[in-house]
């Protein structure tokens, strides 16, 4: 009897390692579509929902998954394959499935202002191999960075040029100079975005710009006063120093603690006005406008009546009427810019009164 259960036990563990250890081959009914560029595989066999609901879910898929990512190696292993550093790597060959992008594909990047200049002059970029020879220490280094080849900054001893300052302390100065050389470049590099941006290069204070124009000046003498604790409120103005403009107006605001009845009142009046169906008017705003169209009405009438009077004067000639411009009148009336007549005296006419 202990003989038996010592067999069963055996054979079941030989049944769960045979599990464990599936053979590679794998019947399908119909078989799956490969595509090795992407990686993947298409099953197109139908799920049997009986053994899917007998079993686990989830020990289901699991299976599934594990009999086609079998078929999709072993379509690998049928690719050609090569040794790359004692490792056996298959070749994989293009994709066939069209797969769509998340995001449009990007646009090529603008050349930059010395790339433009280098493809007008035919200038082509040399590669550089990155590895130098030391001459100090006898031996192969970086050509730049972290413990590069004939690094100056290393340097315990410089010679002082003929032309410097003996008092002038020469490491101070390299030092400055090369964070003088990183702004440049890192400069011209934000010039390069912006332009490849199309954005414009703010002007705020002096920029590195061969002249400056008054405004730009002006401009940057405001920022520089604002450019204090108090806002420039204390900072003193020069002889004949004109204000700045287009400050703008700082905003106000009423105070967090303080009248709460002037608060209630103007909440009260917002309400009203909202609530009401008739729109508020401004009697005098109304009053103004219509005096306004008023005085254009009569503006346009008397420009009218000028124009009139103006073309029947250029007139000469004999009329029974009033006499115009140097003619005769024979009617009663008066003689009008010398002008005769029988009963009247001739007079200069006034051009601003209407016709009577």
């Amino acid at each position: 009897m202990a003989s038996c259960s010592i067999e069963d036990v055996l054979a079941k563990a030989e049944r769960d390692e045979a599990e464990k250890l599936r053979s590679i081959a794998v019947n399908k009914e119909l078989d799956l579509e490969f595509d090795p560029g992407h990686l993947l595989a298409f099953d197109k066999n139908r799920v049997d929902t009986r053994e899917f609901k007998d079993n686990k879910g989830e020990d289901f898929l699991r299976s599934l998954a594990r009999d086609n990512t079998q078929l999709l190696i072993n379509e690998i292993w049928k690719l050609p394959t090569e040794k790359v550093d004692e490792v056996i790597v298959a070749k994989l060959p293009d994709s066939t499935t069209p797969l769509p992008r998340e995001k449009p594909a990007p646009k090529p990047k603008p050349p930059t202002k010395w790339e433009q200049f280098a493809k007008l002059k035919g200038i082509q970029k040399k590669k550089k191999t990155n590895m130098v020879w030391d001459e100090v220490h006898k031996e192969w280094k970086r050509r730049w960075g972290y413990k590069r080849a004939n690094d100056d900054t290393k340097e315990w001893l410089i010679e002082v040029p003929v032309t410097a300052d003996p008092n002038e302390d020469q490491f101070a100065k390299r030092n400055k100079a090369k964070k003088e050389r990183v702004a440049r470049n890192e400069y011209n590099r934000l010039k390069n975005v912006a332009r490849a941006q199309k954005i414009k290069v703010p002007g705020i204070g002096l920029a590195p710009t061969s002249q400056q124009s008054k405004s730009e000046l002006a401009q940057a003498v405001n920022v520089a006063k604002i450019s204090t604790a108090s806002v420039g409120k204390f900072q003193e103005k020069l002889p004949k120093e004109k204000t700045s403009k287009n400050t703008g107006k700082k905003r106000k605001f009423q105070p967090l603690i303080g009248d709460f009845g002037s608060e209630k009142q103007k909440q009260l009046d917002l309400l009203k006005v909202m609530d009401s169906k008739k729109p508020r008017l401004d009697v005098t705003k109304a009053v103004n406008k219509q005096m306004r169209e008023e005085d254009r009405e009569s503006a346009q009438k008397s420009k009218k009546s000028f124009g009139k009077k103006g073309r029947k004067g250029n007139m000469s000639g004999k009329g029974k009427g009033k006499g115009m411009a140097g003619g005769k009148g024979k009617g009663k009336g008066k003689g009008m810019a010398g002008g005769k007549g029988p009963k009247g005296k001739g007079r200069k006419p006034n051009m601003k009164q209407g016709k009577r």
